[in-house]
Parts: C-alpha cells; structure tokens; sequence
C-alpha cells in the first residue's frame, strides 16, 4: 500500500486495536507478528523507518559475549538461540563471522569476573586467556543443541603471529570462535514490514514520517511531517516502541516517565585497504586500555570501527564527536601498531542512541542489554495501556516481539495463530541456501546479465533479486552515470516498492550508498532526478532534497563538503 493509501485509511478508519509509535526493529518486530495473529495494527515512526537506534548499530548478530560476566545467562542463551534463527531465516542479509580475540594476559580478570557475577564489582578489568577460554566454553555450551556454527578455537603467540603478521607482537594468543553480520540492517527491517503488509493487507499498516505529537483521554493524535496534517485516531492499546525516545513519546501521551537512560554509540567507516587485508575477513574483537570492549570487521570493501559508550539525555543530539573520532583511531592501535590510520581514511561515520533502561551503574557497560515492557495501565492519564518497549538489540528482536505480542494477545482475550519462529524474511524465502553457484547460473543464462552483475544483486536482495531483475528487464535499463553498479530501472524499484519519502532514505537505508562512501554531489544529483520522476517532485522540492541531503551527510556523517560538490550541471 502506498503512502496516500495509507492516509486514506488512517482518515476513514480512525479506530485500530493497536498503535505502534516507533518504527525500530522492535516496533516494526512486533507490527509482523500481532498482525499474523489477526490483530488490526497501525505503525507509525516520526521519521524513516529503523532510522534511529536501529540504525546505529555496530552490523553485529551476536550472543553478547561479555554480558556472561554480568551474570546475564538467560540473556546470551536467548541471543545465541535468535542468532542462529536469523542465519536461518535471513540468510540473504544475516552471515556468519569468524571473530579473532587479540590476548595480552593469561590470568588476568579471574577474581574481576566472579566478583563482578556477585555484584561486588562493577569496573572494567583487563581478561586474560583463562577468563575469555571460560566465556567461550560457556558461549559454546549455550548452543550445544543448535550447533549452526563452528566452536571456537585457540592459537599460541607464534603461530598467531603466523597467521597475522600485523598483530601487536605484545599478544600471547588469539582465540577465534564465531558470531554473525549483517551489512543491510535496515532492508531487514524494510522487508519484515512488506511481508506483514503482503501477509495480512487487512490488518497491517505502516507509514513513516508521522509523529505521535498529543492525546486525548481515549485518543492520539498523529502529524503527517510532510504537509502537517494532523489524524486523530482511536487505539485499544498504545505500543511506545520510540527506542531512546520513549519518555519524549510517552511525554507527548500525557504520560511522563524515566524508563529510558540511553548510552551512545559512535562508529567509524574507513576506506583503508591494509586494515582490510589485516582483519582476514574477522572481525577483531578486543578490550582498549580503558576496559571498553571494541571492534573492527570488514564491511564490504570498507572496515567498520566501533565503538563509545558514552551516557547521553536527548538521542536527537546524538553525533559521532572529534574526541570520539580521536579515540576510535587511536585504539586500532592495540591491536595493528604499525599500521597508520587517520581522518583522512574515513568515508563516513555515525552515531546512535542504545534505549538502555535508567540506571545508577557507575559504568555504562554494567547497564543490562536486555528487554522488558514497562506497562502504564489505562486510569485517569488516558483510557488505553501504554506499553513501553525497553532495552533489547538486533539480535533478540524475534523473542521481544513474541513476548509483547503474547501479552497484547492476552490482554485481548485472543490466541496465538502462528509462530515467527521458523518465518523466513523477504528476501530469505526464496534464498537458494547451499546453492548459490547454480541459482546465479540459472539466472544468467536465462537473463543475458554477465554474472558478476546477478550475483551482486542476489547480495544486494536475496531472494527478491528475481523479481528486481524481471523489473528492470521488463523496459529499457542502462547502468547510472554517477552510482557505481546500480541501474535506472532498480532504483525506480525501490521508490515504487519501498516506502522511499526522501533521498536520504534511498542513500543511507535502502542501500549502503553513504555509508560505504559511495556517493558524491554529482551522484546525488542523478538519484534525486530519477526519485522526482517517480515520486512527483517538482523541480523545487528536488533541489530541497539535493541540498537536505548534502548538509546532512556533511555535518553529521562528516563527508567532506569537497565530495559533497555539485556538478555544474544536472542530470536529464
């Protein structure tokens, strides 16, 4: 359903069992699934879809391996469960990948970890081999049954060394075990909201840049952000899936709470092909002298570096800073000394906002990962529960959903229908898993495409790559001038079928343009031409997005106005 179809129906059907405000993967998890069940659900976000903290993540699926010290058992058990779901329910967009841990002491942090497990401690301290062989084994055990990927494995300094020349000599072993990626996070959440939408057309509606901006005792009242209108509705039920903005959110219900004491998270993306030889496709994953756990893994042809915990009141201020650039370069020295890193290899960077519950800990990393609902029961402040959704990740989004779900679905007297559990995503449905060779084979016999383009498309949209193909053969194509390796007709299809409203949506989260430094002046240009034509702008409103988009990139994804320079003439 397009978005004038989807006003059309928040106007004539004001009633809706459920509101989600906040469109993350927790929201947008938990949109799927109440609708699979039957349930009518409107999703609304304020701005694009996963384009908060969904969209700052470090690319991890992960079990969370340092949480064991903070005793968190259920935790990592049920993220190592969803992590091996994802492979299998995503594996267009979800990969395994070996991690390499860096180890400088051998029995540093025995009495750390038991005491930090009591609560006695709560400050980082260096782990040494006997503490991390403890948490591998126990990471290992925790999926004994469900054995998807390879246990891990320890090296001796000299053969490390062999194996890494550049590793910093001062290690005196390396352990490997396996954890997963995504490089598209947010196509994960674009496509979970088109299979609800496919799945349930009746019950499921999702609309992006609409706020959530007042209520009334029995309703909430909804601004369009591109024309102001503004919708009243009537929900059963309130879901504040708003992330770090949740007490903004719940402010704007007449509802004001403190659930919410989010930390930040800054990330850096580089083009630096001797980092990218030296992590050997792992991610490098190791304890800066300050305690705070880092990584760096290959994206692409880039290498991601990640990331700060840094304590922060409004996400909306959220920016990757100069002393936070400064650390991350710096601390790529613990573990490659010798190779040089600095600003002038960064092509992007980003920041986002963990909606971590509000905590007295002294240090950010002792604030537990997990998830609950916060529940303010209808009464005098408004005639519908408000649930909030805090805490969570990635990774255990699937379980999250599941358990808001169970309880909307017992607050309604209804019965679950169906299980996400084994429910493959978008473009995993038709994946060929194991046979990717033959699949792209197929295909380019039957098209005429040269395979190296069939592949990259089978990687760029999984299973949906065979119906992008039949779009873009369906009429006359021709690679763009500007964007490397995409064509005409495919970016029509994505402004056709994907909820694109601005440039930025199609740059930053409907393909990893921006993020991989991709993009230049003369490249947004002809993007934003081929979007007016299929979206209707006129020739002001697409120089507003043209000239939107360049400011953002450069002022708080630190692209240099140089690349951001427009060409003297612009695309027909």
């Amino acid at each position: 359903m397009g978005r004038e179809e989807t006003l059309k129906h928040i106007q004539n059907h004001p009633e809706v069992s459920v509101l989600i405000i906040g469109g993350g993967i927790n929201g947008i998890g938990t949109f799927r699934d109440l609708t699979l069940q039957g349930v009518d659900v409107l999703l609304v976000d304020m701005n694009d879809f996963c384009s908060g903290a969904s969209a700052g993540s470090s690319h991890m699926v992960h079990g969370g391996l340092r949480y064991l010290e903070n005793a968190e058992f259920r935790l990592v058990r049920e993220a190592l469960t969803e992590r091996n779901r994802l492979l299998q329910n995503a594996p267009h967009y979800v990969k395994p990948l070996p991690t390499t841990i860096p180890i400088f002491t051998a029995l540093s942090g025995i009495l750390n970890a038991p005491l930090k497990f009591l609560n006695l401690r709560d400050k980082p301290s260096a782990r040494g081999a006997l503490v991390i062989k403890l948490g591998l084994t126990m990471y290992d055990l925790f999926t004994i049954r469900q054995q998807t990927l390879p246990r891990h494995r320890f090296f001796g300094k000299e053969e490390s060394l062999v194996r890494r020349p550049a590793l910093n000599p001062n290690i005196i072993a390396t352990a490997t075990y396996y954890d997963a990626w995504m490089p598209y996070p947010e196509r994960i959440a674009l496509e979970i909201i088109l299979d609800a939408e496919a799945e349930t057309p009746d019950n499921a509606h999702a609309i992006n840049y609409m706020k959530a901006v007042s209520a009334g005792h029995d309703t909430v009242v909804l601004r369009d952000q591109l024309t102001n209108t503004e919708y009243t509705i009537k929900p059963k039920i309130v879901i504040n899936a708003a992330g770090p903005w949740i007490d903004f959110a719940n402010e704007n219900l007449n509802r004001g709470t403190q659930f919410i004491g989010g930390t930040k998270g800054s990330h850096l993306i580089v083009d630096h092909p001797e980092l990218y030889a030296a992590t050997q496709g792992h991610e490098m994953f190791f304890e800066n002298a300050d305690g705070r756990i880092c990584l760096l893994f290959p994206l692409e042809d880039r290498v991601l570096i990640g990331t700060t915990d840094i304590r922060i009141d409004d996400p909306s201020d959220a920016i990757c800073t100069e002393e936070e650039v400064d650390y991350m370069l710096e601390m790529v020295k613990t573990v490659f000394p010798n190779i040089h890193i600095d600003r002038s290899h960064i092509v992007y960077r980003f920041s986002g906002v963990r909606p971590l519950p509000s905590s007295s800990a002294s240090t950010t990393g002792q604030i537990s990962r997990d998830h609950s609902i916060n529940t303010i029961e209808a009464g005098t402040r408004g005639a519908y529960p408000v649930l909030s959704l805090v805490g969570g990740k990635w990774t255990t989004f699937r379980a999250f959903s599941e358990k808001v779900t169970d309880e909307i679905l017992s607050r309604m007297g209804k019965s679950r229908k169906t299980s996400t559990l084994k429910l493959p995503i978008g473009g995993g449905k038709k994946f060929p898993k194991g046979n990717q060779q033959r699949w792209i084979n197929d295909q380019t016999l039957k098209t005429g495409l040269p395979r190296q383009t069939v592949e990259m498309l089978l990687n760029r949209y999984g299973g949906r790559a065979e119906e992008i193909i039949a779009f873009c053969q369906a009429e006359a194509d021709a690679p763009l001038e500007c964007v490397p390796n995409y064509t005409h007709r495919e970016i029509v299809f994505l402004a056709q079928n994907e909820k694109i409203v601005h440039l930025e949506d199609l740059l930053m989260r409907r393909s990893l343009l921006a993020m991989l430094g991709k993009i230049d002046g003369a490249g947004i240009e002809e993007l934003a031409h081929i979007l007016a034509g299929v979206l209707g702008w006129n020739k002001k409103r697409t120089q507003q997005e043209i000239e939107q988009t360049r400011q953002l990139l450069m002022t708080r994804h630190g692209v240099s106005e140089e690349k951001m320079t427009l060409s003297t003439q612009s695309p027909t």
